[in-house]
């Protein structure tokens, strides 16, 4: 490979300090609330979460007030864009849903300590920087931080059995990702003596890349993937999701895979896309063994939480479909399923969380049954939930596989669209055997849970999203369309 030389902008520290506002602006408000919790004890829960709520709110107000800034920051190695403020927007809006549903069950189940929203901020920060990392050493310090404070959040009950074995097995499998993609690094950095992706495009772009970049392409894919919950890397996802505190599976499902999703994104359509082929392949792979999964591994579940770990699974799936294009059309169809993805999991978690009677919570696919009866509103949420899942027209679910289907069809691929179409048919099954339980069996006895107006809020907000999306389609899409082509040009 013929030597290129790139000269990239000197690092000036106070103007690259400027473009990280965001992210300063997390890091100081987690440890300012740490600070707070720290001096003012346990009666301080309540207090730090509305404020870190409150934070992530004001900072996802920030991005889109400065939507458009494209620069890069400390050498090219972190970027704003486009792209990048779409992705932090839906993670700042999940981080903060996440944290307003988590209340109540913290206080019901004796949980409510102030250090539970702490690590959901630094967890978005990490997020932040992974969306924003132009610079494979940038983007490990931002998986990192977004994953050690998931581990502390999965185990975040002490006193579960499961969440303990939870935060250990989500921690030890983590580890053994984090491994794969620092191995992947490095073989790329030996072979092309860079880890900036700018440069890595431009040394990629001048000839064909050895076989030591295409082993260090496939390890970093492996540590990514692992990220999202996709085949072969998913076998965490069940366990974790079901031991895992449930405001923390809600979290887990939304906020994270959007970051995950999206700094894959920024790795394979900015400096790995002259190797478009060789890691289409590992994408379109993945891609099909997470939809049949997904589609199958769901069908024998009886715990809901189980059931939406290998729902997550699919999904990925088939937003892997929209990115195996290899086109901005691909990755516009992508970010817009990824925050239909977002919308719909947060408002059925919402409904997860309403499961409660006087033993305690329940997650039983069962318990829902009769629910129709028993608290009608509810049941018809849950069901323009799992309906929008399944893909079914004209629900928001249906618009964002069209989004993934047809940039895959006009790149060739339309067998692999027509897989995705199977694998929805499939895992249609387990949505509807929900929505006939809620609706045609015995009611079970009714949920004691009073849902306040903050959850009220959320569920709502949600339906109406995944009802009408057809009427924000077109602004949606505009947006996604921008960021797309901020990426890939």
């Amino acid at each position: 490979m013929d030597q290129i030389t790139v000269t990239l902008p000197p690092v000036n520290i106070l103007a690259d300090m400027a473009v990280l506002r965001p992210e300063i602006a997390l890091a100081v408000g987690a440890m300012a609330l740490l600070m707070l919790g720290v001096f003012r004890g346990g009666e301080s829960a309540r207090l730090v979460s509305s404020l870190a709520a409150l934070l992530l709110i004001a900072v996802a107000g920030y991005v889109v007030w400065s939507w458009g800034t494209e620069t890069t920051a400390f050498g090219a190695s972190f970027a704003v864009d486009a792209f990048a403020s779409f992705a932090k927007v839906l993670i700042l809006t999940g981080s903060a849903l996440a944290i307003i549903m988590a209340q109540g069950f913290l206080r019901s189940e004796k949980l409510e300590r102030f250090e539970f929203p702490v690590l959901i901020v630094l967890a978005a920060l990490g997020m932040l920087m992974m969306v924003s990392a132009n610079d494979l050493i940038a983007l490990y310090m931002g998986i990192e931080l977004q994953s050690l404070a998931l581990y502390v959040l999965a185990a975040f009950n002490r006193e579960s059995k499961r969440a303990t074995e939870s935060g250990l097995k989500y921690f030890v499998l983590g580890a053994l990702s984090s491994g794969l993609l620092l191995y992947g690094c490095s073989l790329i950095y030996g072979f092309t003596g860079t880890t900036n992706f700018t440069v890595l495009a431009q040394v990629l772009g001048g000839g064909e890349a050895g076989l030591g970049v295409i082993f260090g392409l496939t390890f970093l894919m492996a540590g990514l993937v692992f990220k999202i919950s996709a085949v072969p890397f998913h076998m965490w996802t069940p366990d974790v999701y079901e031991g895992a505190p449930t405001p923390v599976t809600a979290f887990l499902a939304a906020a994270p895979k959007v970051a995950a999703f999206a700094l894959i994104l920024r790795v394979l359509s900015d400096p790995l896309m002259p190797l478009v082929d060789e890691w289409r392949q590992i994408v379109i792979v993945v891609s099909v063994l997470s939809m049949m999964l997904g589609a199958f591994g769901a069908i024998g579940q009886t715990n809901i939480k189980r059931l939406m770990a290998y729902s997550t699974i699919g999904h990925m799936g088939f937003a892997l479909v929209g990115l195996a294009a290899g086109s901005a059309g691909g990755v516009k169809g992508v970010l817009i399923y990824m925050a239909i993805y977002m919308i719909t999991n947060i408002g059925t978690f919402v409904v997860v969380l309403s499961m409660r009677r006087k033993e305690g919570m329940v997650e039983d696919i069962t318990d829902l049954s009769g629910l129709s009866r028993t608290q009608p509103l509810l049941a018809f949420a849950l069901a323009a939930f799992l309906f929008s899942l399944a893909g079914i027209p004209p629900l928001a679910g249906f618009f964002g596989k069209l989004y993934v289907f047809i940039p895959a069809v006009e790149a060739g691929l339309w067998w692999l669209a027509v897989i995705g179409v199977i694998a929805s048919v499939i895992g249609a099954f387990y949505y509807l055997r929900v929505v006939k339980i809620m609706y045609f069996d015995e009611p079970a006895p009714a949920f004691e849970h009073v849902m306040g107006t903050e959850m009220r809020l959320i569920l709502w907000g949600a339906t109406a999203i995944v009802v009408a999306f057809i009427v924000i389609a077109g602004p949606v899409g505009q947006l996604a369309g921008q960021a797309a082509a901020a990426l890939i040009g």
